[in-house]
């Protein structure tokens, strides 16, 4: 049950319903009792912060023409500490890792049983994730690009979407980089298997050379070379964690573990180089998001550390609660779906709130604060309708 599988229980077992998906309480109950729930609980929390934080805390406005989204870290001092919490990408990325290598090595499994069933895992296992995330995102774009010229069919001269609407693509970019690093898992897998940790040297390695280059000789394209070392590096830590090396480490392991990932944000943040702030700010000429920086990998391992540090109890209560446990599954059912389409519910608020006759607030101000419960409410109802229609294209990635 990871972002592009249905099934509670597929990532570990391979298993596929070429029928209808199973209800979720079919699902809860089919729950392995080893399962690690908290990767289930912190994927849907990465998604369900994304969106949320997409809603509420962009300062959405209409500037020359088109809508632009900064956020008001800028303009409270402090608020940027928040985003070494809720910048939850690297962890995302982390928890990819756990459930990519959970599934190839089920896959090789598989194929030492029967070597006949698949002569070529690495492909099938690229196609078959391809398929997970390409299906849900091929919808959400070509519905809108078929929209788009429709409506500038019957109304000549309309502005298209990809004017002034880009923030509805949002998705993509983030779904594109975890495409990429996900085509690479035979590669890292095999890497993971053989030499682990001069693996993971070696790509912050490359993360410091990269940005060493970038920064110091001012050459902008090591930029990308950094922006690939770090979602590796984070999807790497994931492989840690799902064959046990971290389980064995120990609790004081766990606090070293965030404690040097804390530390390395402390210090490369305040070398004035990198910004404070792990997400994008209005005005200042760097983020550390893209191209990304040291920063975000060392933001993987603080967050890493701090899930350890609460996965024991988290992983009881998960196991006790039916109905915390029932709630993770449901939201991990739609997150696929969720994740495409929660901006364009955003953009649909927005009309209907201009259409009513409301402006945006374009600052941070009081009015603004007063207004965040309705960019929670509003967006979430006009998405209810885009899951009901376009969930049937995730379960179908997932079973075609």
């Amino acid at each position: 049950m990871d972002i592009e599988a249905v099934h509670t229980h597929e990532v570990a077992s391979g298993d596929r319903s070429p029928t209808a998906p199973p209800s979720v309480d079919a699902m809860v109950d089919a729950t392995p009792a080893d399962r690690d729930r908290v990767v289930d609980l912190i994927r849907g929390l990465s998604i369900g912060v994304v969106v949320l934080w997409h809603w509420t805390l962009s300062v959405t406005d209409w500037s020359g023409g088109s809508l632009s989204m900064p956020n008001p870290i800028g303009e409270a001092s402090g608020l940027w500490l928040l985003t070494w919490i809720f910048q939850v990408m690297p962890l995302f990325f982390v928890v990819g890792g756990f459930s990519n290598l959970a599934g190839w090595t089920s896959m090789l499994e598989r194929r030492a049983v029967d070597p006949g069933r698949d002569r070529r895992p690495g492909r099938s296992f690229v196609w078959s994730r391809a398929k997970r995330l390409g299906l849900p995102a091929g919808a959400m774009l070509g519905t809108w690009v078929l929209l788009d010229v429709a409506i500038r069919l019957v109304r000549p001269g309309t502005p298209s979407v990809f004017s002034w609407g880009i923030v509805v693509f949002v998705p993509l970019w983030f779904l594109g980089v975890y495409g990429i690093v996900t085509s690479l898992v035979p590669l890292t897998a095999r890497l993971h298997a053989t030499a682990p940790t001069t693996t993971l040297t070696g790509m912050i390695a490359i993360i410091a050379l990269a940005d060493t280059v970038r920064f110091g000789a001012g050459v902008h394209a090591a930029g990308y070379v950094t922006t690939a070392g770090v979602w590796l590096f984070a999807h790497q830590l994931g492989y840690w964690w799902r064959d046990g090396t971290l389980d064995s480490a120990g609790r004081d392991s766990h606090v070293a573990l965030t404690v040097l990932g804390m530390v390395g944000l402390v210090v490369t943040t305040n070398t004035g180089i990198y910004p404070r702030s792990t997400v994008a700010v209005e005005g200042e000429w760097l983020s550390n998001m893209f191209p990304t920086t040291a920063p975000i990998a060392c933001l993987a391992v603080f967050q890493l550390g701090l899930v350890f540090l609460v996965r024991p109890a988290a992983n009881r209560w998960l196991a006790r609660s039916r109905r915390a446990w029932r709630t993770v599954v449901t939201v991990n059912a739609v997150a696929m779906t969720v994740f495409c389409w929660h901006m364009t519910a955003l953009v649909a608020a927005i009309a209907v709130w201009n259409l009513l006759g409301f402006d945006l607030i374009g600052d941070p101000t009081v009015g603004w604060w007063i207004q965040r419960p309705v960019w929670l409410i509003a967006p979430a109802i006009a998405l209810v309708p885009l899951v009901w229609a376009f969930l049937r294209v995730e379960h179908r990635s997932r079973t075609m």
